[in-house]
């Protein structure tokens, strides 16, 4: 059984991410860890606690690792290490996957350089907290979800038609492929 990781930080959207890691854990049956900066708990924008399982240092050194899961939330300073983990798991042809502002995070990796993506973060919104743009704007789809190879981003308001793309790729149903890839037909053409 392979394990997915959700990258954690102060103000992570949570709400995006829950379904996807409730169907990762009981159907698909993966091991889910969640991995930050550090070991201290992070308070998400609903409110809640939560405790990183390991560090992102930590979480390079892991053996079995499907895939990476980010949330979204503010846009915010990148350390080395989560770039690291980023281009390890590109390097592997792991699942990359980013909701909402989340896809940040590849972009700074260089990952988003040579892939189509989506986000809710607009060049506008960048441009009033003055910060570089993060996203190579070239490659942007305006679109609910991207899929392209290995990595999947969403907009925010979209999140439910990312855990489906997130189930797609990880091939948690299964068996019942007609039905999948017409739903995610459906979820590609909105």
């Amino acid at each position: 059984m392979g394990s997915i990781l959700c990258f954690i930080s102060d103000e992570f959207a949570d709400f995006e991410i829950t379904l996807a890691f409730h169907k990762i854990r009981n159907v698909a049956q993966k091991d889910v860890l969640t991995a930050g900066y550090g070991h201290e708990a992070v308070v998400s924008e609903s409110g809640l606690c939560y405790k990183p399982h390991l560090t992102v240092k930590e979480a390079l050194a892991l053996n079995g690792v499907e895939g990476l899961i980010i949330p979204g939330g503010p846009i915010r300073d990148q350390k080395q290490e989560l770039t690291e983990l980023i281009l390890k798991l590109d390097r592997e042809e792991k699942m990359l996957a980013a909701v909402c502002n989340g896809p940040q995070y590849l972009g700074r990796a260089g990952i988003l350089d040579r892939r189509k993506f989506t986000t809710s973060c607009s060049v506008e919104s960048v441009g009033k907290l003055g910060v570089p743009d993060p996203f190579p704007r070239d490659n942007y789809v305006d679109r609910r979800t991207v899929r392209d190879g290995h990595v999947m981003t969403a907009k925010g308001r979209a999140f439910v038609d990312f855990s489906f793309a997130v189930f797609d790729y990880l091939d948690i149903y299964q068996g019942n492929r007609a039905e999948r890839d017409q739903l995610w037909k459906d979820i590609m053409d909105r």
